[in-house]
């Protein structure tokens, strides 16, 4: 494949031009030179683009996913990094979860007032100790 472009990257890719320029600053993709004023990107940069986005998926920020790229763009991931944070993000499933089946409950629940339902109100003391936990 040719090179490519920052339009047609940002097509491909579907990321504004801008977003190539900022990501470009960070140190996470590199042109490969210029026609014109255009900027110029080899079609690896594609791959690039999606390993960005899949690790902004997993949380990731774009100083985490700028390191997981050598100084040449080639990417070199850490096994336990990647591992810690699928573990995370297993936690979080894990809670979000019992957020759903909590409010599936309280959706459906025949008490006459949810204050007077002790799954909603055992729901509500589980919030306070997570609210609790997350204050500075």
């Amino acid at each position: 494949m040719k090179e490519l472009d920052i339009a047609q990257v940002a097509q491909l890719a579907k990321i504004a031009p801008s977003a190539l320029r900022f990501y470009e600053k960070k140190g996470l993709i590199q042109p490969t030179g210029r026609n014109g004023l255009r900027r110029q990107y080899g079609p690896e940069v594609l791959n690039q683009l999606a390993l960005i986005a899949l690790g902004q998926t997993a949380g990731f920020t774009l100083d985490d996913i700028a390191e997981m790229f050598d100084a040449r763009g080639r990417v070199t991931l850490d096994p336990e990094r990647l591992l810690s944070r699928a573990q995370e993000i297993d936690e979080t499933i894990r809670q979000l979860k019992k957020v759903s089946q909590g409010l599936k409950h309280v959706a459906g629940c025949t008490a006459p007032s949810h204050m007077q339902c002790p799954q909603f109100l055992k729901i509500l003391g589980r919030a306070k100790v997570t609210a609790s936990d997350n204050t500075p």
